[in-house]
């Protein structure tokens, strides 16, 4: 048998016949398409792994065996590349050495596949360390390059590419010499070459190096950008791809040697955006998007506007592949089952807690909503001319206008569908950057989109979903009947297509115009709820998703308007149906948690008759993984680890059930470990894990502090050392679980304190920390302040005046109304301590609207005491730099 044959290897090695035969029969074998065979072919690769000479086997039928097809000497080296990756170690050194001669050797195979896997295999060994053990790797392949033999040669440069690829760093260190100042010469004497494939080789080598800047390039940068020009408009379509990478990465790192010749470069670009090779056209495109970041972008490309618009709305049509693989034929398939491969990965956004402010969101997803084609979910040219106007729209504001108006007029009311799409396409990719200058159009533009949406192509009315989510903020502030009710009654109709993209898309619309509206859709609730509840039964798999996310938003946005007998009867029953479809290792929990957590917080006791069995499952998915997670600790080899995003979910849904229900989820928590299994999920390694426990320790501390308050002890410690801003949403939560603490605990606050003041003090004195952040820092130190003055006031001038400055902007709220009654207690214990930034504390007291009267009352003592202490004369002074609102308020609402 083969094992018999198998013998001790030398380097004269030769393999016997009988051997061969047997490893090539593996060979063909593992070709058939049929799964038992293919387990069978495995089960015997492993087996003979045992031998030493059986990976010289495989590398003799990739380099020697040249009788056989390519396909099976080409699996021969891949199956000894995954050997290299796996055991590499553990091969005898002569099986190593005979290895690297016969890789070497065979470098120059006549077929490009035999090359191409030599090469693949080269580099795989030189990235097992093997760089600085296989001396003459480098300068054999080298030498190689200058062959006359064009394989050889060919074939050099393929593995040099690859090692270039994948051992960047080490080729630019001194524990080689930094080969690269040799190569990068060497490979810049090859732009020249009469041979496109080693042109385009030569470029992708130098090109690994331009974003690590590495010295021996830096010091070539002008030879290389003149090469670059060179072949500017090579015939090849790989090379003209690879010179624009290089300029897309040169604008990145090496401006400052473009600028000179920036027209040029911008004309050259133009005419790349356009190439006949879409690959081609692709990198070129990346180019606007890389230099709308450059601070020189607007005075560089003033000049071509009126060319690159025209160029970037004509890339955004889909092309007629985009149709065939997009089935834009087909209008009707909402019947078909989902393919798994088609769901993408969902992310989960845990909870966080914000104070509310009077400002604008500042966390808005920034998805531009530039996938809306999600099966081609690849990267292509109409996603990235939509992404460059985009950003051009947000670098030129309005001044895009007068070049883009007439393109717009043109497309949007073309006969060719294709073309009015991508005028539809163009409107809405514009909308963050122009909108102060589209308002004036708006009044004709959104009800002729509305009438879009009911176009007889599906790819036109799902991309009229989205260029109209894209404009939600101004529909919503025009009068209801105008435009929102059309919108919404269109929209809704949308969600119900019998297309899947066109019922995704306008259920991701709908999502961002109830994140606009708010309140303002309480009136058309029935009429909402009844749309979505029927899509329920009518989406398959992918938009199921995409609906819980709709549902969601909408509980977010209506808050407790959502909980009428009506509306819930109609709600819950679809939801509670798939929750109990839905078993606990089905991924589709994530979504229709976060979902039941929305509307568990809006339905707030109309929660109540579900809130047990929801409950129950929670802290069970939480005990399940955390138990999962003990067992793989203790043995990674028999048990995995589990997908700890089931836990992070199940936490923010007791949140949410802990907010809804305040003080009715005591009962529950009563009869649950929820509290001991919190304490290890405080302790959790991964970030989004604490984050998540944060918020429900605060949320439960609010709830039914009674069952939290005796675990206080233990939790302290840790929550004292979560105050770290490098993790800023673990941070934020635990600040603001330390706030709910102290104002249960009260004068008890105090032994807790100094571990938790001392961070949120250089917290809030930190240059570029999240607003949300600090907020919830400046609420918690009026918190402890207001239970414990005599501990917090002392440090009052470490943090007053960003205290002052962070508060101003929130809403009244009991939040903000503790925080403040605090401070006015440490002003109490310690006035100086308030005296150099007085005028700050007065601009806070100023931004409240109305305050209750006791704390109006404080204020007042604090603003009068103040002017008595430095008499009439000096407050005259003081108050003369006040901005006139502030005077003004101060004057009118407490006589100062």
């Amino acid at each position: 048998s083969l094992l018999q044959e198998i013998s001790m290897v030398r380097m004269d090695w030769q393999p016997s016949q009988d051997g061969l035969q047997q490893i090539l029969q593996l060979l063909k074998e593992s070709q058939s398409p049929d799964t038992a065979t293919q387990r069978e072919v495995q089960a015997k690769l492993e087996q003979l792994n045992q031998y030493p000479d059986f990976n010289n086997y495989l590398i003799y039928v990739l380099t020697k065996m040249t009788g056989e097809d390519d396909a099976t000497r080409s699996l021969s080296g891949l199956i000894l590349k995954n050997n290299v990756k796996a055991h590499f170690s553990k091969f005898p050194a002569e099986v190593t050495v005979f290895i690297k001669s016969e890789c070497l050797s065979a470098v120059g195979d006549p077929s490009p596949l035999i090359r191409a896997t030599v090469g693949i295999l080269i580099t795989t060994i030189a990235s097992r360390g093997e760089l600085t053990n296989w001396q003459d790797l480098l300068p054999s392949l080298c030498n190689m390059l200058d062959s006359d033999n064009y394989t050889v040669c060919e074939g050099s440069f393929g593995a040099l590419q690859k090692i270039c690829e994948d051992s960047a760093e080490i080729l630019d260190s001194d524990n080689l010499n930094r080969p690269l100042n040799v190569l990068i010469p060497k490979f810049l004497t090859f732009f020249r070459h009469n041979n496109p494939k080693i042109r385009s080789h030569a470029i992708a080598c130098v090109n690994q190096f331009i974003i690590g800047r590495s010295q021996a390039l830096m010091l070539h940068i002008d030879e290389f950008i003149q090469n670059l020009f060179y072949l500017a408009s090579d015939e090849d379509p790989e090379v003209r791809k690879n010179v624009c990478r290089a300029i897309v990465m040169l604008l990145e790192v090496r401006l400052d040697r473009l600028v000179p010749q920036m027209n040029n470069i911008i004309d050259y670009m133009l005419q790349r955006t356009q190439d006949q090779d879409e690959g081609v056209a692709l990198e070129a495109c990346e180019f606007w998007l890389s230099l709308a970041e450059q601070p020189i972008c607007k005075e560089a490309l003033q000049p071509h506007l009126d060319r690159l618009v025209p160029v970037l709305v004509r890339g955004m049509k889909y092309s007629e592949i985009d149709i065939i693989l997009l089935r834009g034929d087909v209008e009707e398939d909402e019947n078909v089952p989902d393919r798994e491969e088609d769901m993408k990965p969902r992310f989960h956004r845990s909870r966080s807690h914000h104070a509310n402010n009077t400002g604008d969101g500042e966390d808005d997803d920034d998805d531009d909503g530039l996938d809306d084609d999600s099966s081609l979910s690849d990267w292509n040219l109409r996603k990235c001319s939509a992404a460059a106007l985009d950003v051009l729209a947000n670098v030129f504001l309005t001044e895009l206008l007068p070049v883009l108006l007439p393109i717009l007029k043109e497309t949007l009311f073309h006969a060719e569908w294709e073309v009015k799409e991508s005028g539809i396409l163009a409107l809405g990719a514009i909308a963050e950057g122009c909108m102060s200058g589209m308002v004036q159009h708006l009044g004709e533009l959104v009800p002729y989109l509305i009438n879009c949406l009911s176009d007889k192509k599906a790819l036109v009315r799902s991309i009229t979903c989205w260029t109209l989510s894209r404009y939600s903020h101004w529909v919503v502030q025009q009068p209801h009947e105008q435009y929102l009710k059309p919108l919404m009654s269109e929209l809704l109709k949308r969600i119900l297509d019998s297309n899947k993209r066109v019922q995704e898309a306008a259920c991701s619309a709908f999502a961002t115009l109830e994140e606009e509206a708010c309140t303002e859709l309480v009136p058309y609730l029935g009429f909402i709820l009844e749309t979505l509840v029927f899509a329920f039964h009518k989406y398959q798999h992918k938009n199921l998703l995409i609906l819980y996310d709709a549902i969601g938003t909408l509980a977010d946005s209506v808050g407790h308007h959502l909980n009428k007998a009506e509306y819930i009867n109609l709600l819950m029953p679809p939801l509670i149906q798939k929750w109990n479809v839905l078993k606990d290792e089905d991924k589709d929990l994530f979504p229709l948690l976060e979902c039941l957590s929305s509307v568990a917080t809006a339905l707030q006791e109309g929660f109540l008759p579900y809130c047990e069995p929801v409950y129950k499952r929670c802290v069970s998915l939480v005990e399940q993984t955390l138990n999962q997670h003990i067992a793989h600790v203790q043995n990674a080899e028999q048990f995995e680890q589990p997908d700890k995003d089931f836990m992070i979910v199940a936490l923010d849904l007791l949140s949410g059930l802990a907010e809804g229900l305040d003080g009715h989820i005591e009962r529950l928590v009563a009869g649950s470990n929820i509290m001991h299994l919190l304490y290890q999920c405080v302790q959790d390694s991964m970030p989004e894990v604490r984050q998540s426990s944060f918020a429900l320790l605060g949320d439960l501390t609010k709830a039914c502090f009674v069952h939290v308050h005796p675990c206080i002890p233990e939790f302290m410690p840790i929550l004292s050392g979560n105050l770290n801003p490098e993790y800023i949403s673990v941070c934020n939560n635990a600040t603001w679980a330390a706030g709910e603490i102290s104002v249960k605990l009260g004068a008890d606050m105090a032994g807790y304190i100094p571990p938790i003041l001392n961070p949120l003090i250089t917290i809030i004195n930190r240059p570029n920390t999240p607003k949300t952040l600090l907020e919830n820092t400046a609420i918690t130190i009026g918190r402890m302040g207001l239970v414990c003055p005599s501990i917090v006031a002392p440090s009052l001038l470490q943090f007053v005046r960003p205290w002052c400055t962070s508060l101003r902007n929130i809403r009244d709220n009991d939040e903000k109304d503790s925080a403040f009654r605090g401070m006015c207690q440490m002003i109490s214990v310690n006035p100086g301590g308030v005296v150099p930034d007085f005028i700050f504390f007065c601009d806070a007291v100023a931004s409240w609207l109305n305050p209750q009267a006791d704390l109006k009352d404080m204020f007042g003592k604090i603003l009068h005491g103040f002017k008595n202490q430095v008499g009439e004369e000096a407050w005259t002074k003081f108050s003369e730099q006040f901005p006139l609102p502030l005077k003004e308020r101060l004057q009118t609402n407490y006589g100062v």
